[in-house]
């Protein structure tokens, strides 16, 4: 009962990230409630494991239907690695729990945001030459891959947020490329995770395959239904994540 409860979060987590990101709002919670006495970096660790195989098959599907800007996407890339590194190592240092009440009020204004504006993220029109979009997504690699390592909550829907705003990107794009850099971001944590043995591999080749499954149906309707789908995913996964993360923060 156990293995099925959570390879069935899994599959939703990876559908619901494939999308617009957020696919941790359904797996963690699910991976607590399943195993209440386990170590909570072990959990952690099984979540990276299972969607960074997820996050790959999305960033695989996407690049063969929407074009990437490789050139600004890779050095981000790299950025988003060390950036996501550096904030695992501070975490050992410093403790992330003054993030926890800022958190929901951020994202209320990343919702706020998008949903006055109606017409944002919903063409694809760049409003960056080559060289300034490479500096803008290499500090959005660098400084929410910072966060993703720090604390990590809402880092796909950051990642979409940002490029919409600042680069001119549409949802879909957008998202395309979240999931190149939540890639790069999540396998810092991972290796870590690793590294320490906080990892159940006999529970991460159930959950893994479901996510993959999950993330490979998300990812054909985001790029069936287009710009617009996403969006509305996006409004709905952000406004369940500020229930959530104000949970976290102001209840419990």
């Amino acid at each position: 009962m156990e293995l099925f409860i959570v390879t069935a979060a899994s599959f939703v987590a990876g559908f619901v990230d494939a999308i617009v990101g957020g696919g941790g709002l359904v797996l963690v919670p699910a991976m607590f409630a399943t195993f209440p006495n386990a170590h909570p970096a072990t959990l952690f660790g099984v979540n990276k494991s299972a969607s960074m195989w997820g996050t790959a098959a999305a960033a695989w599907q996407f690049s063969r239907r929407v074009q990437l800007p490789w050139a600004s996407l890779f050095p981000s890339v790299v950025l988003a690695l060390l950036g996501s590194f550096i904030g695992a190592w501070l975490v050992t240092e410093v403790s992330p729990d003054f993030l926890r009440k800022a958190l929901p009020v951020v994202l209320l204004a990343v919702l706020t945001y998008t949903v006055a504006k109606k017409d944002m993220g919903r063409t694809h029109s760049p409003l960056h030459n080559a060289t300034t979009e490479r500096r803008i997504m290499c500090a959005l690699g660098l400084v929410i891959g910072f966060y993703d390592g720090f604390f990590g909550p809402g880092t796909g829907s950051f990642f979409v947020f940002a490029m919409v705003r600042w680069l001119g990107f549409d949802f879909l794009h957008a998202s395309a490329n979240a999931k190149v850099l939540n890639l790069a971001s999540n396998m810092a944590a991972l290796t870590l995770f690793i590294s320490t043995g906080h990892i159940w591999w006999h529970l991460v080749a159930f959950i893994a395959v479901a996510n993959v499954a999950g993330s490979l149906i998300g990812t054909r309707l985001a790029l069936r239904h287009g710009a617009g789908f996403v969006r509305a995913a996006f409004i709905v996964v952000v406004a369940l994540l500020i229930l959530k993360t104000a949970w976290d923060a102001y209840v419990l």
